[in-house]
């Protein structure tokens, strides 16, 4: 797919888009949330690209919205949808809907509002969908103690653009990998010259290390899905509340991130855990073991008398001996006891194991010294030696966890994605069960509305009257003012556009035709000046000039200017729209003399009024076919006469209608 013959989408766009992994496939299923992963792409503009992916698999050209009317009833149904939704993927991912004229996009999209329609919106699912949101890659990841290294420009260019989380160094010979082994705790050389070099330090030769960077760098997985960690779970409990079949084995996957914590690092491994404490409280505990030794010979100290004789005492000092001599020889015992509580207390506090406790005992010396200090070149000692052993285990268990977790990454995307989906089809499938929606037929001429309740009403839809109304060809809808004639052009609107989506629209019944375009004119707001006026007719002359088999709908044409010019200018847009075969619905007020001036026969139907009850219109919402409806003001002078004498003032001017 070359990606700049998608409509609306230019060069940079297209750069950005390449820079996925498979942006074709993303396109193709409308994918907004790997979408907006390019750079600079946000979800809204993502929805707005694969909208245009889409009509470019269609070979459709848009425009079905060919009015600023009929694009507000668009968004006004497309946010009946997304106020449905958890989820803003979901909100986002609707917008990929739009009406066509194309059968292939109607019949794809109806596929999906089936299976969307036979969901259950549980509100158990819709609460686990809250913790759902698109997966997030990892950034910002740098290993500090490990580098690649190579002699070759060309690879370090390469390392570099494959694993951005490492440091690339250049080196020469053995010499340089040596100077590198004392800076990091592993070396991995990508030339195959550097086989056999015997060098001190943590070294590995892997030329073939570039063909699996997450193997090279399993900090890379591990981020990932300790960044996604709340989402990836709440995605499997939504497949577990709504019973559709996960992607992956969900104990596996849980069991996997048990052992990962926030930061990527493993937890749950008790011998790990060991040697992390021990390296960092190793000062700590060497300190409170002097203690323990010193605490010990001051109390021996405190309360035992120590004789030396003259001779004994001169001798000493001729012999420049310090309190360790005396030590030595007055308390040697007491001093190996201290010192021995010293070594155990070291050990124990550290848990360490046989070959760290030899080590730990060099830490106090066999020598009598007071106070007991210990041997830093031995604690210095022990530090490596715990350090060491706890990076081998970590780096061991990092690598072996994110070998499980990288054979999860596929099926945790798929996871996710069918999570974020279904909320996509929970929403389809309650609007279509909050406003008794039924799946309309595409056949015959015109439309054909049964038991049509519109959402866009303020009012409850349970108290929303229902609207039988079908027309064929161009008609005329006539009736009381407050009747309903707008609403049921908002109605028939509002049901073209989501059967053209391929959606289920709010009728006991619906059949129409496939319509090219939908035209669909507001009430104007008062007569129009010279120049709005002619910019008016210009827009009625390229509407009776365009392609066939539209629906046009049109409200109250007649304010743009005097009624008298009005029902004749109305008439010969109807007769224009009549000689293309078009279905067209104007209402108007002027029905009878748009009628009397059009050459061609127009039918007019009415919205009746039953009558005035304490003051309150009585209303048949549903139009009547080939009736002119009678106005209020006629309905008011007839209510007046039936009050009076129908020979008097009201009963003559009810005559005048």
């Amino acid at each position: 797919m070359e990606l700049t013959t998608i409509p609306g989408v230019g060069e940079k766009t297209a750069a950005s888009l390449r820079a996925l992994d498979d942006p074709e496939s993303a396109l193709r299923a409308g994918d907004v949330a790997t979408i907006a992963r390019a750079p600079g792409i946000s979800e809204g503009r993502a929805a707005a690209i694969a909208r245009g992916a889409i009509r470019r698999e269609h070979d459709d050209p848009g425009g079905f919205l060919a009015t600023d009317r009929a694009r507000d009833v668009y968004r006004d149904a497309l946010s009946l949808l997304q106020d449905r939704t958890v989820t803003d993927y979901a909100a986002k991912r609707l917008e990929t809907l739009y009406p066509s004229a194309r059968r292939s996009r109607i019949d794809e999209v109806r596929e999906f509002a089936d299976r969307a329609t036979a969901r259950d919106p549980d509100p158990a699912v819709r609460e686990a969908l809250a913790g759902v949101e698109p997966l997030r890659p990892a950034e910002d990841l740098r290993v500090r103690e490990r580098c690649l290294a190579t002699a070759d420009a060309e690879r370090y260019a390469e390392a570099e653009a494959a694993v951005p989380e490492l440091s690339v160094e250049i080196v020469e010979d053995a010499r340089g990998l040596a100077e590198l082994a004392r800076s990091y705790a592993t070396v991995v050389a990508l030339d195959e010259t550097f086989a056999g070099v015997d060098v001190e330090g943590d070294v590995r030769v892997r030329p073939d290390a570039l063909a699996d960077p997450e193997a090279l760098v399993p900090e890379r997985t591990l981020s990932f899905f300790a960044r996604n960690r709340e989402r990836v779970l709440a995605a499997a409990a939504v497949h577990e509340a709504a019973d559709v079949d996960p992607a992956c084995d969900l104990d596996q996957l849980r069991d996997a991130l048990s052992r990962l914590d926030d930061d990527g690092t493993v937890v749950g491994d008790d011998e790990l855990d060991r040697l992390a404490v021990a390296v960092d409280d190793l000062d700590a505990t060497v300190s409170t073991a002097e203690s323990v030794a010193n605490d010990r010979l001051r109390e021996v100290i405190r309360e035992r008398d120590v004789t030396i004789e003259g001779t004994d005492f001169l001798s000493l000092v001729e012999q420049g001996a310090r309190v360790d001599s005396l030590l030595s020889r007055e308390l040697a015992d007491e001093y190996d006891e201290a010192v021995a509580a010293a070594r155990e207390h070291l050990v124990d506090a550290l848990d360490l194991d046989e070959g760290e406790a030899e080590i730990a005992r060099r830490a106090f010396a066999d020598e009598p010294t007071f106070p007991v200090e210990h041997h830093e070149e031995a604690v210095s000692r022990l530090r490596t030696e715990l350090t060491a052993a706890r990076d081998r285990r970590a780096a061991r268990l990092k690598s072996e966890l994110a070998d499980d977790l990288r054979s999860l990454r596929d099926p945790v995307e798929t996871l996710v994605r069918d999570a974020l989906e279904l909320d996509v089809e929970l929403a389809v499938a309650r609007f279509a069960r909050e406003f008794e929606c039924t799946m309309p037929e595409f056949g015959g001429d015109g439309f054909e509305i049964e038991g049509g309740r519109s959402p866009l009403l303020d009012v409850a839809f349970e108290a929303v009257d229902p609207v039988d109304y079908g027309v064929s060809g161009v008609t005329l809808l006539s009736g009381v003012n407050s009747g309903g004639k707008t609403s049921t052009l908002d109605l028939v609107a509002l049901v073209v556009v989501l059967a053209h989506m391929g959606l289920p629209v709010p009728a006991e019944r619906v059949e129409l035709t496939r319509f090219e375009e939908l035209h669909y004119y507001a009430k104007s707001q008062g007569t129009l000046d010279a120049g709005a006026f002619e910019a008016t007719l210009r827009d009625f002359a390229e509407l009776t000039e365009g392609a066939e088999n539209r629906l046009v709908l049109v409200d109250e044409l007649e304010s743009i200017t005097e009624p008298g010019a009005s029902a004749r200018i109305i008439a010969g847009i109807l007769e224009a729209l009549a000689a293309q075969d078009a279905t067209a619905v104007f209402v108007s007020h002027l029905a009878g003399e748009i009628r009397e001036a059009a050459a061609v026969d127009v039918a007019v139907d009415g919205i009746e009024a039953v009558g005035l009850v304490d003051g309150e219109l009585r209303v048949n919402r549903s139009p009547v076919k080939d009736h002119l409806a009678r106005s209020t003001p006629e309905l008011i002078v007839e209510k007046l006469a039936g009050e009076s004498d129908r020979d008097g003032f009201y009963g003559n001017l009810l005559e005048k209608f």
